[in-house]
């Protein structure tokens, strides 16, 4: 008794408080974005608001059992429950249901669980148990192969099932390797492999091989040519030229037409205002058109009459944007930031290196959520469908995000116990 009550003693209210407030206002968004006169009650479990309920008290339930268990289970039983997680990810391949023309679904009545949701919070939890194991020198290249094996498997998969969005949410866990002391040299080759990709699909490889090959001479004359530098040299114009047309076949062969057209519109290359690019450019008329304060709760014109599809999914946030308006987004974004700001901070003053390394993840995630899903709606990043944490109607998504965040909690809770 005395355990449980330190535990509630130690907690991180502060993150708590700003938890329980991103669930209220994403609660009343989803209200404002499928509000129907009809079924005007907001406890109507009828409608996707009163579902949303639901799962809102049954995540809090979760999130008290997190509370109240031992800390220890998480990171002792770490590797467990990614097994099991990435056992679901194969299952669903072969018995699970489409939604959305992703195969990611177990349809159990009326009610779904996305076990691709889950495997992140247990992606976190295996890659933190392996940095807990000992000193792991991240400059050494076998002490990478593990953790980029953790989060490649569960990607993987995930792909398989056409769900691209929820795959690229694994590249986040890049951040945390860089934490724990990966060189700074993976994340700008990351970068330029961007940078290249981008310049191929937007002029075509033969200006940008063009371009690599006069930088590479230019660097020719002034570096030290030495026959290592000048082996290197040629090697990372091989790289470039061969990274160039990757690109080009990797788009034009692997991608779906729609994922396709989707890169062209928000390139520029194409304009698709009926097709791909409809629901971005309805989402930014909608955004637009909230002005500074916005037309009020339950008075957006787009948002009541449909013109945004998913809007109480991936284009929640419109909603905010066209009935709170600039000042109201201004207020979600702040509280997000807040939130990643403190689960940082938290994170620093842990004293396990497994609830440190895990809180990093945790950061990661909401956050590669958290930019991805308002970028989507602005039209900054392509439409590739990831929920914003808090905020979007289901339920699969607002669980997993509650014991990723919770499980952390906890382990701030108790970290004076665990070492």
């Amino acid at each position: 008794m005395r355990e449980r009550n330190n535990v509630f003693n130690n907690i991180d209210w502060k993150l708590i408080s700003l938890f329980l407030v991103l669930v209220f206002m994403g609660w009343l968004n989803i209200y404002a974005a499928v509000y129907n006169e009809d079924y005007s009650n907001i406890f109507d479990i009828t409608q996707s608001y009163g579902k949303q309920l639901l799962w809102i008290i049954t995540a809090f339930f979760i999130a008290l059992l997190i509370l109240l268990t031992d800390a220890r289970f998480f990171s002792a039983f770490a590797y467990l429950i990614y097994g099991i997680t990435i056992i679901m990810l194969l299952i669903v391949l072969g018995v699970g249901t489409e939604v959305s023309g992703s195969k990611s679904w177990f349809q159990i009545g009326n009610f779904g669980i996305q076990p691709s949701e889950f495997a992140k919070f247990a992606t976190n939890l295996a890659i933190a148990k392996y940095f807990s194991g000992q000193n792991r020198n991240l400059e050494l290249s076998k002490n990478r192969i593990v953790p980029f094996i953790l989060m490649a498997l569960p990607a993987g998969l995930t792909l398989l099932q056409n769900d691209t969005g929820s795959a690229l949410v694994y590249s986040s866990f890049v951040l945390v390797l860089y934490r724990m002391g990966l060189s700074g040299n993976f994340l700008l080759a990351g970068l330029l492999i961007i940078v290249i990709a981008v310049s191929t699909l937007m002029t075509g490889p033969i200006y940008v091989v063009a371009l690599i090959l006069i930088m590479a001479t230019g660097l020719f004359f002034f570096i030290k040519r030495t026959k290592r530098n000048i082996i290197a040299l040629i090697g990372l114009v091989v790289l470039g030229v061969g990274l160039t047309y990757s690109v080009k076949y990797c788009v034009s062969e692997l991608l779906g037409e729609h994922q396709k057209v989707r890169i062209d519109v928000l390139l520029g290359n194409k304009v698709d205002l009926k097709g791909a690019g409809y629901n971005v450019h309805q989402s930014k008329i909608a955004i637009g058109s909230g002005g500074f304060f916005g037309k009020g709760y339950l008075h957006g014109t787009q948002t009541k009459y449909n013109f945004v599809p998913e809007q109480s999914t991936d284009f929640i946030f419109c909603t905010v944007g066209e009935e709170w308006g600039f000042l109201g987004s201004t207020v979600v974004i702040v509280l997000f930031l807040l939130l990643l700001i403190r689960i940082v901070m938290v994170a620093e003053r842990q004293r396990s290196d497994f609830s440190k390394v895990y809180g990093y993840g945790v950061a990661s995630i909401l956050f590669f959520h958290f930019m991805i899903n308002i970028g989507m709606t602005i039209g900054f990043v392509p439409v590739i469908g990831i929920p914003l944490p808090f905020f979007s109607y289901g339920g699969s998504s607002l669980w997993a995000f509650t014991i990723l965040l919770f499980i952390f909690i906890k382990q701030d809770a108790n970290r004076n116990a665990l070492l």
